[in-house]
């Protein structure tokens, strides 16, 4: 059990990384030769595909990371802002836009870390949805 958890957080640190090359425009080669399989990803880290998780509210997600380690909190609130981030990016939804702010500030408030890009985000997502 324990090693499906470490391989779980390595899977979500490694999207964590992959989607923050694509949003700040800096995707490796190798990165842009495979294609990103979000569903893939997102079952082997939730078990359910990313459309799901997008259908739920954002309580209903947080009570799933909730049921995670709570010091992998973080972790899960990062790659969640990231991915609907990217989604967002794609496909101009505001419920994309809305999740992937408050996603960006639970991970802000979880982890204690000042992150300047997340913070940049989080006020782009404001003026958006304002």
């Amino acid at each position: 059990m324990i090693q499906d958890k470490d391989f779980t957080i390595r899977l979500i640190r490694q999207l964590t990384q992959a989607l923050e090359k694509l949003l700040l425009g800096k995707p490796e080669e190798s990165l842009m030769q495979k294609e990103l399989d979000f569903d893939s990803l997102m079952k082997d880290i939730f078990k359910i595909n990313f459309d799901d998780i997008a259908s739920k509210s954002k309580k209903e997600i947080i009570e799933i990371v909730k049921e995670r380690e709570p010091k992998d909190h973080a972790d899960y609130y990062e790659m969640l802002g990231n991915v609907f981030m990217f989604h967002y990016r794609l496909e101009s939804k505001n419920d994309f836009a809305d999740k992937a702010r408050t996603f960006y500030e639970l991970y802000l408030q979880t982890s204690g870390i000042f992150a300047l890009p997340i913070i940049n985000r989080i006020n782009e997502l404001k003026s958006v949805l304002s």
